[in-house]
């Protein structure tokens, strides 16, 4: 399912004044990630030979590569709050492309995405090098995927998932699927796990349409990132990192769902004066 609004999506013609700057940035875009991506497929067979699945070096590359890609997009980011450390996983809502550059800015973790992901163009290559966890949704695998994500929490890898299971328009906040939620209340880890909400908010600079950096229903990705490149400014991105909710505290999945769904759209309206 893909989340799609009756109103068009704001997506004007690019000026022609704006297509050197687009070029400019597509350029050291494309060189950082390439870039980025040799570096990182070295250091994950050194970190195989020596920490088997642990994304210690790569994690800090990826970080540092994506960071770097907010500066080139100038996308300024503002953090409130403090990421989770340690083993525990984060839900986030989901407006862009743009949110897996900013997560992975601001702290170190392992994405689950859906499988459709992997074969996209140019992002799902990203997602694979990077290490993201995809897994189909499908009711028939949920034991199995549930047996998945506890492995890797076990591990010690802090995950991070869209909960809402699709991008929106980047102006609201979509209810939670709980689906997901199973693999934090077995038995071997809902003792001591934590699962962070993340308030996700953009704000637009340089167009009156505050959809403007949002990515959903049909858009192609080419287009709408030629789109963002082209601003001056693409804005501003705001996280709030909220206290995290321990899963002992919840009774099932349903009930663990809502509660980080609560406090991400408390965020959210803050940022947004709802």
């Amino acid at each position: 399912m893909t989340w799609d609004s009756q109103e068009p999506p704001p997506w004007p013609d690019i000026p022609l004044r704006a297509w050197p700057r687009v070029g400019l940035r597509l350029g050291a875009l494309a060189s950082l990630l390439g870039l980025g991506l040799t570096l990182h497929l070295g250091l994950r067979l050194i970190e195989r030979a020596l920490l088997g699945s642990r994304r210690v070096l790569s994690a800090a590359l990826t970080q540092g590569v994506c960071r770097a890609a907010l500066r080139v997009i100038r996308l300024r980011m503002q953090i409130e709050g403090q990421p989770l450390r340690g083993r525990g996983a984060l839900v986030a809502n989901h407006a862009s492309w743009l949110d897996i550059f900013v997560l992975n800015a601001a702290t170190q973790v392992t994405f689950v995405s859906k499988a459709e992901v992997a074969g996209w163009p140019g992002i799902g290559l990203l997602a694979r090098a990077t290490g993201t966890l995809f897994i189909r949704r499908d009711r028939k695998e949920a034991a199995q995927q549930a047996r998945i994500l506890a492995a890797r929490l076990s591990a010690g890898d802090r995950l991070l998932f869209f909960p809402e299971g699709t991008s929106s328009d980047s102006l609201r906040v979509l209810p939670f699927k709980s689906t997901l939620f199973a693999a934090f209340l077995t038995p071997a880890l809902r003792d001591f796990l934590r699962i962070q909400p993340v308030s996700v908010s953009y704000r637009v600079a340089d167009q009156d349409d505050q959809r403007a950096l949002a990515w959903w229903g049909g858009m192609e990705f080419a287009g709408h990132l030629l789109r963002v490149l082209a601003q001056r400014r693409a804005g501003q991105v705001t996280l709030i990192f909220h206290s995290p909710v321990q899963v002992t505290e919840e009774q099932d999945r349903k009930a663990l769902a809502l509660a980080c769904e609560t406090a991400v759209r408390a965020g959210f309206a803050r940022e947004h004066g709802a």
